[in-house]
């Protein structure tokens, strides 16, 4: 196995004081096939955790109030997890939802013709794993990695139809391809070990698809590969409104500012 430590920290800046706010956080990696959590601990600064729990999806959850007047939060989520090389396959790990429910698309992953053109071969397929990569590398071709072009309320159709996305919409589109070919897809996320850089800003998405025989079968469409020890998995959900690692609401009318720091070292 190989060893990743990761410190990811997100900071809200508020330009006026806030009477309630409320963060739901998906941010603790749990075991798991090539997945091992050494220590893992979650520091909260102008709030607190009000309750632990974990979802229908199986995701360890916090509930994080902001300290009543505060113009500032920050949450870090840091620790070590040895990772091992399962070349994407998580495998026959099945929680509370069943297959089926990963089956229907949603409102972020709906397919529109474009979409739903590049599941025919899934359908008719002898080999389901090859035309999957085949499907990925269709979606990057399609859909460059660019930034600036999307934002997290884009579904699967708008990134397809805009021509340029990122992690998360290569998720969406090809986890709903996958569904139009009558494939049970999900939506991960999670943390990716650059060697090439130290500091991120951001952290990763990707999608699994259940494959009969073999499980679950990870596919990481914009760097077009499927996950090695590289990858660090955090949540799943249907869609990245399910997995994603921060979300929540606020009262008042204070705008804020979010700067996100991530490291993730070998």
């Amino acid at each position: 196995m190989t060893r990743r430590t990761i410190t990811h920290t997100t900071r809200y800046t508020y330009d006026a004081p806030v009477s309630y706010a409320l963060q739901k956080a998906r941010l603790r990696p749990q075991d798991g096939p090539g997945q091992s959590v050494l220590d893992w601990t979650l520091e909260v600064e102008g709030g607190r955790i009000e309750t632990s729990y974990r979802d229908h999806y199986g995701n360890l959850v916090d509930l994080i109030s902001t300290d009543p007047g505060a113009t500032e939060v920050a949450i870090t989520a840091k620790g070590a997890c040895d990772v091992l090389d399962m070349s994407g396959i998580t495998g026959a790990v099945y929680g509370r939802a069943p297959l089926w429910h990963f089956a229907q698309p949603t409102a972020l992953t709906t397919p529109d013709e474009a979409i739903t053109a590049l599941s025919r071969d899934l359908s008719t397929a002898t080999d389901t794993l090859a035309a999957l990569h085949e499907t990925a590398a269709a979606i990057l071709k399609a859909v460059p990695y660019e930034t600036g072009h999307t934002d997290p309320g884009t579904t699967a159709a708008q990134a397809m139809a805009g021509g340029a996305g990122v992690c998360q919409d290569h998720a969406h589109i090809f986890i709903a391809a996958a569904r139009a070919g009558g494939l049970p897809a999900r939506y991960v996320s999670g943390y990716l070990y650059m060697p090439d850089r130290e500091d991120q800003d951001a952290s990763h998405a990707w999608a699994e698809v259940h494959v009969n025989d073999i499980g679950w079968v990870g596919f990481d469409v914009s760097n077009g590969i499927s996950p090695d020890d590289k990858y660090i998995r955090i949540a799943t959900g249907r869609d990245a409104a399910d997995a994603t690692p921060l979300s929540g609401m606020r009262q008042g009318g204070a705008d804020a500012q979010m700067v996100v720091t991530l490291q993730v070292q070998q």
